[in-house]
């Protein structure tokens, strides 16, 4: 399957949308990925069907704490962010409600929504090994695991435990391993490192092409930007645990909100986003998986080669976020 990112970068635009949310044939929508991310499926959308999208872009953070001091005063009527993680804690804290649709449950796979229909997945990214092709042989690699071993010592670039990326997939070792031998795994990473982590995925690969380490673990849309920028870029992607359990992946995706005004325009909204066309946009704009496996990938992520994916429901990001943000502060991972 399948520089800042999107949370990262917390722009806002400027939407009336208090305005907006009054008239007909308007939807509010909340988004912690970036406007140039959104804004040509808005605009599509609205050329398709008539219905004004007016947005406003935030980090995740922000954005669900404003939310829920709105409450039922909210003109939003959908939030889209990244990570099961994110998606998880927004539905926790009441923020979505659940969505009944035939054409969700026929577009999007079981593990890529919550149990309770309250979330749905968008687009799909792997959390995959990145390595320096000049010091590394991808059949030096094998698993996520392996990375904890002594073969690493030294040479191993990890981003901070402080991202969701990292602690959903912490989260997700945990339900494979349980805690005592996750964590095991986890200090194992940490006295392997060659440097201190990183605030993002870019800064760690320039690492890696500067020779500070030898491999790193990051989302594969950021590989994907700097190979479009820079195509003979000494790195290439492996794909980890093909013999057991799996590439780590995660989602961004959207819910409708508690108090939308407009529940059905936004319904119909994130019923076109999980098909066609916008799944080919939604993806290949930010060149990561569509969620809908009937959507063909971007071209230059097709090149990346496919691979098995960790079938776990991506919720158990957000279930045992808690435990994996402990699990990683006792390993010594900051």
């Amino acid at each position: 399957m399948a520089g800042c990112s999107e949370q990262e970068q917390a722009t806002s635009e400027p939407v009336q949308a208090e305005a907006a949310s009054a008239q007909g044939g308007e939807i509010v929508v909340y988004s912690s990925r970036k406007e140039h991310l959104v804004k040509p499926l808005f605009d599509q959308f609205t050329a398709e069907t008539g219905i004004k999208v007016s947005y406003l872009t935030d980090g995740e953070g922000p954005l669900m704490a404003r939310l829920e001091a709105e409450a039922e005063r909210t003109p939003a009527d959908m939030l889209i962010t990244v990570d099961a993680g994110n998606l998880w804690q927004a539905a926790n804290m009441g923020l979505f409600q659940p969505v009944q649709s035939d054409v969700l449950e026929a577009n999007v796979p079981e593990q890529f929504q919550d149990s309770e229909n309250r979330w749905f997945g968008l687009s799909v990214r792997a959390r995959t090994i990145v390595y320096s092709t000049e010091r590394v042989k991808p059949e030096e690699l094998s698993t996520y695991e392996n990375l904890s071993t002594g073969e690493w010592d030294g040479r191993l670039c990890l981003r901070t435990s402080k991202k969701v990326y990292n602690q959903s997939l912490v989260a997700t070792l945990i339900e494979r391993h349980g805690p005592e031998r996750t964590e095991a795994i986890v200090k194992g990473w940490v006295d392997n490192l060659a440097t201190d982590v990183f605030p993002n995925d870019t800064a760690l690969m320039e690492a890696i092409v500067a020779g500070q380490c030898d491999v790193g673990i990051v989302n594969t849309y950021y590989f994907g930007r700097l190979q479009k920028d820079t195509p003979e870029i000494p790195l290439a992607l492996f794909w980890p645990n093909q013999q057991t359990s799996g590439v780590h992946v995660n989602i961004s995706g959207a819910g409708i909100t508690q108090h939308a005004k407009h529940p059905q325009l936004a319904r119909q909204l994130l019923e076109w986003l999980a098909q066609g066309e916008a799944q080919a946009m939604f993806a290949g704009i930010n060149m990561e998986y569509p969620v809908n496996p009937n959507v063909p990938v971007d071209d230059l992520v097709k090149t990346w080669g496919e691979f098995k994916a960790d079938d776990l429901n991506v919720e158990v990001a957000g279930r045992r976020q808690v435990e994996a943000i402990k699990l990683m502060d006792r390993a010594g991972y900051r």
